[in-house]
């Protein structure tokens, strides 16, 4: 299995994933889909995610993960998955609302992401459960606890 991930930093922080933390996580979420794929992880400001968030999905506010998947033409070969959209502030703060390790929530997001690519949704209460348990599933093989499972 090959994947290629283009991590691109936008901003200073020295608790982001390096490029091996997001390839390895992104090797788990695609395991059982595909043998290669190619994708570019962006990890940006609050400013940037809330611009991004305004314009693709008409909400006016910062988000933790956005999922643009790559159509590619018919008849072209081609692995690219597409581009996933990290807000580095939202998942620290997340992370810390939610009683989670940094790296746990930022590979929970970056899973989260990868489904999407993958076509997963959860806009209604069925697709949420099987994208929620795929997630689940899949940290679960990498030690990482049920993200829904809130702790106190």
């Amino acid at each position: 299995m090959t994947y290629y991930v283009d991590r691109q930093c936008q901003i200073e922080d020295k608790d982001l994933p390096d490029e091996a933390q997001l390839t390895g996580w992104v090797s788990a979420a695609l395991a059982n889909y595909m043998d290669q794929a190619e994708l570019s992880i962006r990890i940006v400001s609050a400013d940037e995610s809330q611009a991004l968030n305004h314009q693709y999905r008409g909400k006016d506010k910062p988000t933790n993960v956005l999922s643009f998947p790559f159509e590619v033409p018919e008849g072209v070969e081609l692995d690219l998955l597409g581009d996933l959209v990290i807000c580095a502030a939202v998942v620290e703060a997340e992370a810390k609302q939610q009683n989670k390790t940094l790296s746990d929530h930022w590979c929970h997001m970056v899973i989260h992401g990868v489904l999407h690519l993958l076509g997963f949704d959860h806009i209604n209460n069925e697709e949420a459960e099987e994208m929620e348990q795929l997630e689940r599933d899949i940290l679960s093989g990498l030690n990482i606890s049920d993200p829904y499972m809130l702790t106190e």
